[in-house]
């Protein structure tokens, strides 16, 4: 680790603005890293056990409460990127299209964007909207690391066999994988390994 980066660097993000369009997102000159899921897979949980900040990122019983990009700043240029929930949110027809073109134009023209978190429910891997991610993340080049969240939920023999099934799909030039259980607070260590080599390694 870099002398000059604490070793609770993870417990320095704050909330820095919700992005709704294009135009509203912070300047592209640093570096981030984005977290991705459907909106039941518990993705603000992740984000809060990742940083230890147990509000930071805001949890509801009602899926699809992140309706926009929500940015976490470290120090200015470096970010954490929560993306819209997919799959679940009950929203009309305009706000999806609205939502589909802010996530167009964030992941293929984000210069500063160096990894995807996709988060996914172990029990239900691999579904239409977590295929259309990876492969919207390939056509673009970017790094995906696969978080297996809720992994507590499973025997340990099944977790291994899921994760085998999903490595099994991945490009793994560009992608990795690992079970994860924000409750458990598993496989977080792991998981800030990768998130610490794309913000400050890349």
């Amino acid at each position: 680790m870099d002398k000059d980066i604490p070793n609770n660097w993870y417990t320095q993000f704050e909330f820095l603005l919700g992005v709704a369009s294009a135009q509203q997102l912070p300047p592209d000159n640093g570096v981030e890293v984005a977290f991705a899921g459907r909106s039941n897979v518990g993705k603000s949980s992740v984000i809060n056990s990742l940083t230890q900040r147990r509000g930071l990122a805001r949890t509801s019983k009602s899926p699809g409460r992140t309706r926009e990009i929500n940015f976490f700043s470290y120090t200015d240029g470096i970010y954490l990127a929560d993306l819209p929930g997919y799959g679940f949110a009950k929203v009309n027809v305009e706000m999806r299209k609205r939502w589909a073109v802010l996530m167009e134009k964030y992941l293929a023209e984000r210069v500063s964007l160096s990894g995807v978190f996709l988060i996914m429910d172990i029990r239900h891997p691999l579904g239409d909207f977590d295929r259309m991610m990876l492969d919207y993340c390939r056509g673009n080049e970017l790094n995906v690391h696969v978080l297996l969240n809720k992994s507590d939920k499973l025997s340990r023999n099944v977790a291994n066999q899921q994760l085998f099934k999903v490595k099994k799909s991945l490009n793994i030039e560009q992608e990795s994988c690992q079970l994860f259980s924000a409750l458990k607070k598993s496989g977080v260590d792991e998981a800030r390994e990768k998130m610490y080599s794309w913000l400050f390694t890349g």
